[in-house]
């Protein structure tokens, strides 16, 4: 079985709440979509020494 398939089936026998488990397992997934398509976009991984001082850093501040 997958891992979803695992942690659905155990979220279900401990009567959690469904809803819950749904919100989290989107979250994680679109979590790791966006990181994914950031690393696609700027060219390098996060934290690779190719990144450095090169104007586009995946840790970026925003003043306001």
């Amino acid at each position: 079985m997958t891992q979803f398939i695992t942690d659905l089936t155990t979220f279900l026998a401990n009567h959690s709440d469904i809803n819950e488990y749904f919100r989290a397992s989107m979250e994680q997934a679109l979590n790791e979509l966006l990181q994914a398509e950031l690393t696609s976009v700027l060219g390098y991984e996060p934290y690779d020494v190719s990144g450095y001082n090169s104007g586009n850093s995946e840790s970026v501040q925003y003043l306001v």
